[in-house]
């Protein structure tokens, strides 16, 4: 995504965890690297993945010790960055991920490799005894984000996800009006994320062309298809375009969207839901992903959420939307919008549900002085720190697994029912569709080139 993960985005961008009795509250000093600080690897160093490793660099409480990528240049690059920052040369190198996590010393790992991998290393690093952030959605298919869930609970790791929106105090203020009733009875969620904005770039020939040095094509490619190296095939945002690598903008832009509807109302990932989806599909180059969508769920309650593509021509405004008999909530990247005016001035009253306690220090509700008069806002805390500090208490962070599990799958399920072009009943509990054996098919993707979990 293009919203850069920078310190400025993490300052103002669920199944419970494992009882405490089957681990410590607080992990002792002792357990972390030199100096006291939690050692993290990076693994994926594009665009997202540099930002990230940057982001960590600034934070006082961890240290970059290695870095991984299928790129000689983008390893060489991002070391040289990391040794610039601590002044000396202790940065390691690596370009297969598995030598990096035999790492002992390594607490974390920050994950931001193209989609069709994250299961792979996800699990891989929660079984090696790291902490995990790791960019969304989960993967490629709905199975992907369970085995990630099931990996981080088995091995007790902390995971944070790149949905840093839960950070920011608009988008947890938007949940609490929603969950505490202020806009009354809910009646439907509105879900709209960009699609058809997303084109590819790539206008070269399409026949093979010579890997060019440096590059671990069979790495980066890894359980995908064995298809032969073109630059259209990893361009960006052109992956984000090809199935192989990823379920598209539906999902990679959905996620952070319906993570807000999710978390505004935990009952969409319990009560069993129709979904139908009507969609277009990319058909230029190797881009093959849908394109644009308009999707309906309807749940048992019936609670209705709609989710569409932003366009000019359908006039959707970008971000979730509550609705309620008694008011409604917007809420975006952009800002915070409500209806009767006067519910973004509402303080929550003792015993009412906040959504998430940070633990940085300070009051989760803040006054704005204005020449207008006082406003009130929540308060943003940093997604980054929030993740360290949970490493330390071994507490879920603000954008846990379970969540993003969900958020993830949102999607995915909307996509199936576009390619297979019918209605679809949706089972939470079995995360299976109801008497549709081709749609759970698509649940998961098989992996290739000897690769599995």
């Amino acid at each position: 995504m293009r919203n850069p993960l920078g310190r400025r985005d993490f300052l103002n961008c669920s199944a419970a965890a494992l009882a405490a009795v089957s681990a410590p509250s607080v992990v002792p000093a002792s357990a972390f690297g030199a100096n006291n600080k939690i050692s993290i690897g990076c693994i994926g160093l594009g665009g997202r993945g540099r930002k990230n490793m940057q982001v960590f660099l600034g934070l006082e409480d961890c240290r970059v010790v290695a870095v991984c990528d299928a790129y000689q240049d983008r390893r060489a690059s991002a070391k040289q960055t990391v040794d610039a920052n601590y002044g000396d040369k202790g940065c390691a190198m690596f370009a297969d991920y598995r030598e990096l996590l035999a790492r002992k010393d390594i607490d974390a790992v920050m994950i931001a490799v193209q989609d069709h991998w994250h299961v792979l290393i996800a699990t891989a690093a929660a079984a090696a005894g790291k902490d995990i952030y790791c960019e969304k959605p989960m993967g490629v298919c709905v199975t992907d984000g369970r085995a990630i869930l099931d990996a981080v609970r088995k091995y007790q790791r902390v995971f944070q996800a790149g949905t840093w929106q839960r950070a920011e105090g608009k988008f947890r203020q938007a949940c609490a009006l929603v969950r505490n009733d202020y806009i009354g009875k809910l009646q439907e969620i509105q879900v709209a994320a960009p699609g058809r904005y997303y084109q590819p770039k790539y206008a070269g020939p399409m026949d093979p062309q010579p890997v060019p040095d440096g590059f671990d094509w069979n790495m980066w490619r890894g359980p995908a298809p064995d298809k032969p190296y073109n630059p259209g095939r990893v361009a960006w945002p052109d992956w984000y375009l090809i199935w192989d690598y990823c379920a598209g903008f539906i999902c990679n832009w959905g996620v952070h969207y319906f993570d807000i509807a999710y978390w505004g109302c935990p009952a969409i990932a319990k009560e069993t839901c129709e979904i139908e989806c009507h969609g277009a599909y990319h058909a230029k180059g190797f881009a093959d992903n849908i394109e644009s969508w308009d999707a309906m769920f309807t749940f048992a309650s019936g609670l209705k959420m709609v989710f569409t593509d932003v366009t000019a021509e359908t006039q959707k405004k970008t971000g979730t939307t509550f609705i309620g008999d008694q008011g409604w909530v917007h809420v975006h990247r952009g800002g915070i919008w409500a209806e009767p005016t006067g519910l973004l001035q509402t303080r929550l009253r003792p015993g009412e549900d906040h959504v998430y306690k940070s633990s940085e220090p300070g009051d989760d509700v803040i006054t704005i002085k204005k020449r207008s008069g006082d406003e009130i806002a929540f308060r943003s805390f940093h997604h980054g720190d929030d993740f360290l500090n949970c490493i330390r208490t071994r507490k879920d962070p603000v954008s846990n697994v379970d969540a993003t599990h969900v958020a993830s799958y949102l999607g995915l399920l909307a996509e199936i029912a576009a390619r297979l072009e019918t209605k679809l009943k949706w089972d939470p509990t079995q995360e299976r569709f109801i008497g549709n054996d081709e749609a759970n098919q698509l649940l998961t993707r098989r992996m290739l080139n000897g690769w599995k979990l």
